[in-house]
């Protein structure tokens, strides 16, 4: 849907500038050009952080289910490590060989 609505956004823009002639029609083009890089590379952008998102709520939710995530090759479970959402990082519990180590969920499979 944002594809469709900057298109016509960028059709409507090219139109209101070709009522301006002291543009040249290179300018108008080289500024509609610019116009739709920046746009598509916001959607991008965008895309790309929602994929990461959804990501790392997929591998909260495992951790969360009892099962266990590959994090650097060491493998990550709620009976070792306890979760920080605000962070979300894995730290080490008490007791264990893994005290208060920290792996970043970013870095899990």
């Amino acid at each position: 849907m944002a594809y469709i609505v900057s298109f016509v956004l960028l059709i409507m823009l090219f139109y209101i500038m070709h009522s301006f002639t002291e543009l040249t029609r290179m300018h108008k083009i080289s500024i509609t050009t610019v116009l739709f890089i920046i746009i598509y590379s916001a959607i991008a952008y965008n895309t790309y952080q929602n994929n990461q998102r959804t990501k790392l709520l997929n591998i909260v939710t495992k951790y969360k289910q009892g099962k266990t995530i590959t994090c650097h090759g060491k493998d990550v479970n709620s009976s070792i490590y306890s979760l920080s959402i605000g962070t979300y990082t894995f730290i080490g519990k008490e007791n264990t060989s893994h005290y208060a180590e920290m792996i970043s969920v970013a870095s899990c499979e």
